[in-house]
């Protein structure tokens, strides 16, 4: 069975200014990084650029969003082929509020999938299920659909993370319990194993996001199908470091 490398991104939202965000990649850059963990920071799009020049190369740093295209009269937006640009290697795609806050639809995460994929980035896939879904008794029926557009849209899983971020606890405070995170892992790698392989379920990283803290990170690294993190408000403090090390 392959082994997973831990993976913790964080995802800085649209927070930040040179400044503080400086602080913050002065933290990073001087902190003790476990070294079997994968470390990747989302910064927004104006200041892609400044993170890579600024953060140490030990840390990957992703675009919190992409186009389906690499240029056009499209305009707000980026590409993949710009994000590279930047020395930049990976992409958030599917995010929660992507999907809800701005509309966007599972057919047009899956495109920007397959372009941000054939143009080289690794992908931050985000899946999740809405309060009232977990509370109808509809969690496994929604993300498996949500899993199956992305699936759909997968040539190479090498340069996929899954993201399972349970929208009811997200900057909610409420947190799934380790045992609810694991339950899901569980079942969307027996869906990969499924509907995929047995290699990509074996070796797919599954990460968790919602309210992951310097306290909950140990409690939920270590249950046995979640690999890692994307975490929200807590990768913009000293904290951070506490939950990437939460293997170490």
């Amino acid at each position: 069975m392959a082994q997973r490398k831990f993976f913790v991104g964080g995802n800085w939202k649209m927070n930040g200014n040179k400044e503080s965000l400086g602080e913050l990649i002065n933290t990073l850059n001087t902190a003790s990084l476990h070294d079997q963990t994968e470390v990747v920071c989302g910064a927004p799009s104006i200041y892609l650029d400044f993170a890579r020049s600024s953060l140490d190369p030990r840390i990957g740093v992703a675009a919190q969003n992409c186009y389906k295209v690499a240029k056009g009269a499209f305009t707000g937006e980026i590409s993949p082929a710009m994000i590279k640009d930047c020395g930049v290697d990976w992409v958030i795609l599917g995010h929660s509020e992507r999907r809800h806050v701005f509309g966007e639809s599972d057919e047009l995460i899956g495109q920007k999938v397959t372009h941000a994929l054939e143009s080289d980035l690794g992908v931050i896939a985000c899946i999740g299920e809405k309060l009232e879904e977990r509370e109808g008794g509809t969690t496994e029926e929604v993300v498996y659909a949500q899993t199956q557009v992305i699936a759909d849209n997968v040539k190479d899983w090498g340069k996929v993370v899954l993201a399972y971020e349970p929208v009811w606890a997200i900057g909610t405070g409420k947190t799934a319990t380790p045992e609810q995170a694991q339950e899901v892992h569980e079942k969307l790698r027996a869906w990969i194993r499924a509907n995929v392989s047995d290699d990509v379920a074996d070796s797919l990283r599954i990460i968790y996001g919602g309210s992951v803290t310097g306290v909950n990170c140990r409690e939920l690294a270590s249950q046995g199908d979640v690999d890692g993190f994307l975490v929200g408000g807590a990768s913009l403090k000293p904290e951070f470091i506490d939950i990437i090390n939460a293997r170490a």
